[in-house]
């Protein structure tokens, strides 16, 4: 049996990078999984690799998560579809990179409304599913950068920071039920984000990283599966950096 075994889980940014990691994580431990994207070949493209090992355990859904009523309609339909969720993955996420002396209100609002919004318009769709549901679970996917900022990205370390703090208050709101509400601050992780950068910047960020190397989609769905499992009952608010020791 899995650490998931009959577990509900949704997990935003699903489609790809890590999300998907995630995904294909929760789904062989046993949960039935809602992949979320803003796109939804993505999304039917993940859930279809999971169905292919797991019959009928995952159904992918598009939505844009910085949008409250269609987060909203999409929660019904989740819950529909699933009778309950247990988990719930926060990690959908864009950039909009800039120094702030150039930085729009657009791009200052995308990054914002996606990162930090997107998370409270999540849990606001399924709070009441998972307050009933005792041990449930909140993972909210952050960034080292919201630890420590970084020059040309205000709006996503200001993002990721908020989604820090919405974590703790969240954690000490919902404790008294049962449910815990942990963040993963992931360091410099290889994904399409990472891909863009050139030789210069990657050899640059490689040498603040004292394991030497980028992490992989997997080790933050190996630190999510722990926080999405019992043996993670007694941890909650807490912030787990998956960085090579880049923030130590």
């Amino acid at each position: 049996m899995g650490k998931l075994q009959d577990k509900v889980a949704v997990v935003t940014g699903g489609g790809r990078g890590i999300g998907k990691a995630v995904a294909l994580s929760f789904a062989a431990e046993g949960a039935k999984v809602a992949v979320v994207s803003r796109t939804e070949a993505n999304a039917q493209s993940v859930a279809d690799l999971i169905n292919a090992e797991h019959p009928r355990a995952a159904r992918a859904y598009a939505v844009d998560v910085a949008d409250s009523v269609a987060t909203g309609e999409m929660g019904k339909q989740v819950l529909a579809d699933f009778g309950h969720v247990d988990i719930l993955v926060n990690n959908a996420g864009v950039t909009r990179d800039g120094l702030l002396l150039r930085m729009s209100d657009e791009d200052w609002d995308v990054v914002l409304n996606t990162n930090l919004k997107g998370a409270f318009n999540l849990v606001k769709a399924f709070q009441r599913s998972l307050l009933k549901r005792g041990g449930a679970r909140i993972i909210n996917v952050a960034s080292v950068i919201g630890l420590i900022g970084n020059a040309g990205q205000a709006n996503y370390a200001a993002s990721k920071a908020g989604l820090i703090g919405f974590t703790k208050s969240v954690a000490r709101e919902f404790a008294g039920r049962s449910v815990t509400v942990n963040a993963i601050a992931p360091g410099f992780i290889e994904t399409d984000m990472t891909d863009v950068l050139n030789d210069q910047l990657k050899e640059g960020v490689l040498s603040k990283i004292p394991l030497g190397s980028f992490g992989q989609a997997q080790d933050i769905a190996a630190a999510a599966l722990f926080l999405a499992s019992d043996d993670a009952r007694y941890i909650t608010g807490q912030v787990l950096a998956v960085d090579g020791g880049m923030v130590m």
